[in-house]
């Protein structure tokens, strides 16, 4: 492979992680599911930032900034958490850092949507731009 061709092979390679992270999504019907937590529990104050494979909702401002990171990883669904110790449920799966869902736990809605509201009841905190 050519110097050339790199940056279009790596552009090849983004371009299948979005769209398998677009397929994920789709799939498991998560996009719906954070709308209506924003909706719902933030009454419309949240805000996305959707990356490739990662999606952020933000609520707040200055030092109550808190968000939900979502990232799709292959075909698992990770929640990114404040380190902690590693969880003993076997239901999302825990590394101390991330709940992981495979594809048969995010294909649960009722799952996912419990999973959701403890997230927020216990966001990520931002830290401030001081």
């Amino acid at each position: 492979m050519s110097q050339s061709d790199e940056p279009v092979e790596a552009e090849r390679q983004r371009q299948a992680l979005r769209e398998n992270a677009r397929r994920i999504m789709r799939e498991s019907d998560l996009p719906s599911l954070l709308r209506r937590l924003d909706r719902e529990l933030l009454k419309g104050r949240g805000r996305f930032e959707e990356y490739d494979t990662l999606v952020l909702l933000k609520w707040g401002s200055g030092y109550t900034g808190r968000h939900i990171w979502v990232e799709v990883v292959d075909d698992t669904i990770r929640f990114r958490l404040t380190p902690h110790r590693i969880c003993p449920t076997q239901v999302p799966l825990c590394d101390g850092e991330y709940h992981i869902f495979t594809p048969a736990m995010w294909r649960d809605r009722a799952l996912l949507w419990s999973e959701l509201q403890k997230y927020y009841a216990k966001p990520v905190a931002e830290s401030s731009s001081d």
